[in-house]
């Protein structure tokens, strides 16, 4: 049974954290909508969730938390149990949330030693819906995470919190790179590339539409944004791609209109990365080769099996 509903907020830890709050509540396009000494939370215009990003200052870079909700707490006390069954590594036991919204959630370290929170009962926040041209992100798309064993990690998350494969990456040289995962009908809002280390590979997130994800795209490559890859629309998923990187080198994109499956008929298909039109249907992003692909592999997690703060 799947308890788990959607993907609700990736948060991370960096030294600089002024330069990195400027990136995300200026020309990424975020709105801070809380924050205290060294915390920032950062909501997304057009979503209902509280926060979308939560960015915070610490002495190294690292994944604190990705977040995931559930449809009610009886659905957070049932995986809880789930997982405690499993030998799953609980770091705290489900109860009240202190962060914004409040809402009734636990901890737990997933196969490669990430935190992940589960919640339900999130206050929603007052959103608006965005206007034509308006450039800035709807939602938090999806986020991508780097395993050594990529076929350990998804089983584990498929065994553990019933997410379901909707597609693979492959390489004739490499074997499988990258498998798609979802918890709705969504596409993909989780993915695993094979990487040499435990690391985020990029985090997504949803623009309005063609017209609003080209003008976003415009406006990272003014800023003076280094762009590694795009725009381009990948086949996996069928949506949109302009990946950069933020001031502390973690791989952010800009997406839209990824593709919304009819779960009771997909049946997950292997694409073959040698062939170009599977990373660029449109061929008109840069030739994805190994020194784009070196960009994502990030810095080794400094956050495995260790929770960040409350």
């Amino acid at each position: 049974m799947r308890l788990i509903t959607h993907l609700r907020h990736v948060d991370l830890a960096v030294p600089d954290y002024a330069r990195q709050r400027d990136f995300y509540s200026g020309v990424w396009g975020l709105t801070e909508v809380a924050s205290d000494t060294g915390i920032s939370f950062l909501a997304a215009e057009g979503s209902p969730e509280q926060y979308i990003v939560r960015l915070r200052h610490d002495t190294g870079k690292r994944l604190d938390l990705i977040a995931f909700g559930a449809a009610a707490p009886g659905d957070v006390d049932a995986l809880a149990a789930r997982l405690r069954d499993a030998s799953v590594q609980l770091i705290t036991e489900p109860g009240g949330l202190g962060t914004p919204g409040g809402g009734y959630g636990f901890r737990f370290f997933d196969l490669d030693g990430r935190t992940v929170e589960v919640s339900a009962d999130v206050a929603v926040r007052e959103h608006r819906k965005l206007e034509p041209k308006e450039a800035v992100p709807v939602r938090l798309s999806h986020v991508v995470l780097n395993a050594p064993d990529i076929a350990a990690t998804r089983a584990w998350y498929e065994t553990h919190l019933n997410f379901a494969l909707s597609d693979t990456l492959a390489s004739p040289h490499m074997g499988e790179v990258m498998h798609f995962m979802r918890c709705n009908p969504q596409h993909h809002s989780l993915a695993i590339a094979r990487g040499p280390h435990t690391s985020l590979h990029h985090i997504s997130f949803e623009m309005r539409g063609l017209d609003e994800y080209m003008y976003g795209t415009g406006r990272l490559i003014r800023s003076g944004a280094r762009m590694i890859w795009g725009p381009g629309r990948h086949l996996a998923g069928d949506n949109t791609f302009s990946y950069f990187l933020d001031p502390h080198g973690n791989t952010v994109e800009y997406t839209t209109e990824l593709e919304l499956l009819d779960e009771d008929a997909w049946h997950p298909s292997v694409h073959d990365l040698s062939q170009p039109e599977v990373t660029d249907q449109w061929g008109t992003a840069n030739p994805m080769n190994e020194l784009i692909a070196k960009e994502s592999f990030n810095d080794p997690d400094r956050g495995v099996f260790v929770a960040p703060p409350v």
